[in-house]
């Protein structure tokens, strides 16, 4: 055997193995790939409404819309050189730096709970805009978004419950609550006067110190006073605020007579924010790419999404979405004429 032939023999393990290694090396990037759409007009598992109204009248017509999600590649797993080729090749996936998915200043139990409270924060934005938008008059205030399961406000407080005074002085933004708290150094009970579904109720906590803070283990969010009680049953796993968009349509939609998409499938995304407006939202392509997979034909896309879509090749028709108003019009007209002109990016 040649010196030559032997060296290959040698080196062509040698190559292949290395090859291996360099593929499996993790490299700082995750994934987005696209989520599965829920039709938040539909019902659940129990055939239960997913919008549930109490002191109105509800219309449930024909229709959807769907709200769109992604999923991302897990907390602590980032993507070897190989599965991040995969992934780039694949139109519906996106690859992006690890540490946009994924904040280095969080962990994974910070993500959940973070993607809680944006979730009941979206939710209750989105009924304040739909009420807004048939005419109500909706007060803010400030609430429980979320309890720590192993906080001192376990059982006592819960999710939703309106801040009205604390330690006997009146809240009227999230600060009054936190400066409240800290005051108790000593460990002594903190007084808090709450609304909890039309009743005032009394809750005392002794909260815990941690590193000389004193803390009750809630995260405050925006809440607002409804005049009639509106539930939406959504799958608790979901998390992030990007659905309000669709949550305030539906809401709408349901509170008035009539299918608002023509009994048509309409699927979008956009945070909604207290003033109406539409905001950016990540993974929009792969949204794009579950709406198609799940029938929609028409797509709801943020403005400040606009140029993230210019170059996707879909049949969906693409829709700007400034405002919850401008969207509930567009939709409309829409469903009157599949031809009419809309706004778009």
């Amino acid at each position: 055997m040649s010196q030559r032939l032997i060296a290959v023999c040698i080196a062509g393990p040698l190559v292949l193995i290395l090859g291996g290694i360099v593929l499996a090396v993790p490299l700082p990037y995750a994934s987005y790939s696209p989520g599965p759409t829920f039709d938040i007009l539909g019902k659940d598992a129990d055939e239960a409404e997913l919008v549930q109204v109490d002191g109105h009248k509800a219309y449930y017509d024909e229709g959807q819309l769907r709200f769109t999600t992604v999923v991302a590649s897990a907390h602590g797993d980032k993507l070897s050189l190989g599965d991040a080729l995969a992934r780039w090749v694949d139109e519906d996936r996106a690859v992006v730096p690890y540490d946009v998915v994924h904040p280095p200043d969080q962990s994974a139990e910070d993500e959940e709970a973070e993607g809680a409270v944006q979730m009941t924060t979206s939710q209750d934005v989105a009924k304040a805009v739909a009420l807004e938008e048939l005419g109500y008059d909706i007060p803010s205030a400030v609430q429980v978004a979320l309890v720590a399961p192993d906080g001192p406000a376990k059982g006592k407080l819960l999710v939703r419950d309106i801040f009205e005074k604390v330690d006997g002085k009146t809240v009227k933004t999230a600060d009054d609550v936190v400066k409240a708290v800290r005051e108790h150094k000593d460990g002594s009970a903190v007084v808090f006067t709450i609304m909890r579904e039309k009743r005032e109720l009394t809750v005392r906590i002794k909260p815990e110190i941690e590193d000389g803070t004193p803390r009750v283990g809630v995260h405050l969010g925006l809440g607002y006073e409804f005049p009639f009680t509106i539930n939406l049953r959504v799958d608790p796993t979901v998390g992030g605020p990007s659905a309000g968009l669709m949550f305030a349509l539906a809401i709408y939609d349901t509170l008035t007579p009539g299918s608002l998409t023509g009994g048509q499938t309409v699927a979008g995304t956009g945070e909604l924010l207290p003033d109406g407006s539409v905001g950016a939202i990540g993974g929009i392509e792969q949204k794009i790419a579950g709406a198609e997979e799940a029938g929609a034909e028409l797509f709801l896309v943020p403005e400040e999404n606009c140029a993230d879509v210019r170059d996707i090749d879909t049949d969906l028709r693409l829709v700007k979405a400034s405002t919850m108003h401008d969207a509930r019009v567009a939709i409309q007209r829409w469903a009157r004429d599949h031809d009419a002109k809309l706004p778009t990016c």
